[in-house]
This record gives structure tokens, C-alpha cells and sequence, in this order.
């Protein structure tokens, strides 16, 4: 079991670092964790990264695919089984355009905003691929947007493994 004191956001962001350490370097992907935590209990319900499950995946939709299956529900039916004070810490800011076609990071959240009160992240998403609004859309739903600061340098050397920084 996951041990971090409740409004340790370092230390949930630092396991979600270590998540995105286990993504596979890709030059079309960041490499992104994310954790979901009860609140009420301070419990980690699931972790995600990049690539964990088949297909194009991103670290907040597999935390969200996995926890479904772990509740026996389908994800878009989560919002009906989940507590209703969670926390998402994710590395990089939750995507809210999808060139691979998937539903974005940012959409699946707003389908918790009953639950997900705050969005932690550790970096802003870099405009690499697409120009990303998820700040935006979720501020607009009523979900707080919080900056962790102090692992930015480390957690954009691990987004942007397998990238050419030329």
C-alpha cells in the first residue's frame, strides 16, 4: 500500500513521476503518470502512464480504464461509483485535443467533475503537437487547475524521452 500524507502534492507527484518513468520512450507521445486519490481517506485508487494498455493510451485514461475494470463498470459509468472528493496529480496538464482520434484526457475528467475537485500538475503541456486548452476547460467546469512546483525540470526530461531535441 501507497503511504503519502494527506497534501503531500510532491510526493503524489513524485509517484506520478515515477509512473511516467514506466512509459515507453515515443517521438509522438509524452511520456505521462497520473494518480487518482480518494480524498475522504487519502487512498491511491489507480495509477496510469503512457502506453500502459493496448493502443494509443494516455496516463489519465488508463488510470480511468483501469480503476472501471477494477469496479466492474465501464468508464463512462465511473462518475456512478466513484467518491465524491478525489484528486488527479498528472505530470504533464491533461490533453484536450487527441490527433490519434481517442476521447481527450481533459474530456474524460469533466466526466468526473462530480468527484475530481482539483487537478494537480507538474508541468504545463508544451505545444509540440497541438495547441492545448485543458487549463481552460477544466477551470470552466469548476475543477481547480494547481501547479506543483519543484520537479518541472525532471518531469519534462522524462515527457520528452524518445523525442528528437535537436
Amino acid at each position: 500500500m501507497i503511504m503519502i500524507k494527506a497534501d503531500d502534492h510532491s510526493g503524489y507527484m513524485q509517484l506520478a513521476l515515477d509512473e511516467a518513468r514506466k512509459s515507453p520512450p515515443k517521438a509522438t507521445n509524452f511520456c505521462v503518470g497520473a494518480v487518482l486519490v480518494d480524498l475522504s481517506c487519502n487512498r491511491v485508487l489507480a495509477t496510469g502512464y503512457t502506453l500502459e494498455l493496448p493502443g494509443n493510451t494516455h496516463a489519465e485514461q488508463c488510470c480511468f480504464m483501469k480503476l472501471a475494470d477494477q469496479l466492474g463498470v465501464p468508464e463512462e459509468r465511473l462518475k456512478d461509483v466513484l467518491p465524491s472528493e478525489m484528486a488527479l496529480y498528472t505530470t504533464v496538464e491533461p490533453c484536450s485535443k487527441r490527433l490519434s482520434g481517442n476521447l481527450p484526457c481533459v474530456e474524460r475528467v469533466l466526466r468526473l467533475a462530480d468527484s475530481i475537485k482539483t487537478v494537480y500538475v507538474g508541468v504545463m503541456e508544451p505545444e509540440t503537437f497541438v495547441n492545448n486548452s485543458g487549463k481552460k476547460s477544466l477551470q470552466d467546469a469548476g475543477i481547480s487547475v494547481v501547479r506543483v512546483q519543484g520537479l518541472e525540470a525532471e518531469i519534462l526530461k522524462v515527457a520528452t524521452a524518445g523525442h528528437n531535441n535537436t
